[in-house]
């Protein structure tokens, strides 16, 4: 079979047996074709649950399923890859967090939507790259308990000084392996270029970009801007994702260290597999997880995220 013929059989049996397929931003081409809706993890989660289907297939990590569970718990969701995980999301336990609390009952705790469903029942407020400005700023506490990723912590403590903000050591490690001098380098291998960041990475080399900002922020701004070369300083995916959008435009990756394994574990064929019943793994949450994991969540809603 080429590509096109499973991407064919793919959408057959997706209508025949009503399943909406999700694709995170940073998985591969020929899947992100083939998604009913793609983009960041929060925002394909809200797309499940305005979806009339009663199936949602998700091809991205362990953590964005969970998340499209907490909001459309009377679905049926599958994990298209099994061992997709995510690193950031896995690296707490919830006896530590538990712990910071007890030790910091003062501190709101504010989990990045980045962390399991476990995690997220001992949290009082979750926050995407996108919205963790504006939720920070708006919280009634001046004191505030940041995790998992101390790389975004420090922007959004730079970008809320007014605000005391403890951050628990953790963040991804892919964006946060690509040091200062790749940035330089690529800078200077791409003088005209503007280079567009995520804040998972490293402080020192946020503070070179010309704009940072999540996945969706990062392409759009790169769209809408009438500059022509761009140095993407995020998953490798997303510099060939905009290639296609604007093929008039020049995209670069920062760094060929940025390709993140667990989002490439989902192939085609798995997908393929999961629409024909024999592939992936259904997303399961107890009631109380998902009551507890949806309170923080709910309050980010409630904040405008």
């Amino acid at each position: 079979m080429t590509i096109k013929d499973v991407q064919n059989e793919i959408c057959r049996l997706k209508k025949e047996k009503d399943i909406c397929i999700l694709a995170h931003s940073y998985q591969a081409r020929e899947i992100i074709e083939i998604a009913d809706f793609t983009g960041d993890s929060y925002a394909l989660s809200k797309m499940a649950a305005t979806a009339p289907n009663k199936t949602v297939l998700m091809c991205g990590v362990r953590f964005m399923a969970e998340t499209v569970k907490l909001l459309s718990p009377e679905k049926r969701v599958i994990l298209s890859s099994p061992v997709a995980g995510c690193p950031m999301a896995e690296q707490l336990d919830i006896d530590l967090i538990r712990q910071l609390r007890e030790m910091n009952p003062d501190y709101t705790v504010v989990a990045y939507i980045n962390t399991t469903a476990e995690l997220k029942t001992v949290c009082d407020v979750c926050v995407t790259s996108s919205s963790a400005v504006k939720i920070v700023r708006q919280l009634d506490s001046d004191k505030i308990l940041f995790l998992p990723d101390c790389n975004l912590g420090d922007y959004v403590s730079k970008q809320v000084p007014e605000k005391e903000i403890k951050l628990v050591h953790g963040g991804c490690p892919v964006h946060a392996a690509i040091p200062r001098k790749d940035a330089v380098e690529a800078k200077q291998l791409h003088p005209d270029a503007l280079l567009l960041v995520h804040p998972e990475c490293q402080p020192a080399v946020c503070e070179l970009a010309d704009y940072v900002g999540s996945t969706s922020g990062i392409m759009d701004y790169a769209v809408k801007s009438d500059k022509k070369e761009f140095i993407i300083g995020t998953e490798c995916s997303i510099a060939e994702h905009l290639q296609y959008m604007c093929p008039d435009k020049k995209f670069y990756p920062l760094s060929k260290a940025l390709l993140c394994q667990n989002m490439k574990a989902t192939t085609l064929v798995d997908v393929l597999n999961c629409c024909q019943g024999t592939g992936g793994e259904e997303i399961e949450l107890d009631a109380e997880t998902i009551t507890q994991a949806r309170k923080c969540i709910d309050a980010m809603i409630a904040l405008g995220g």
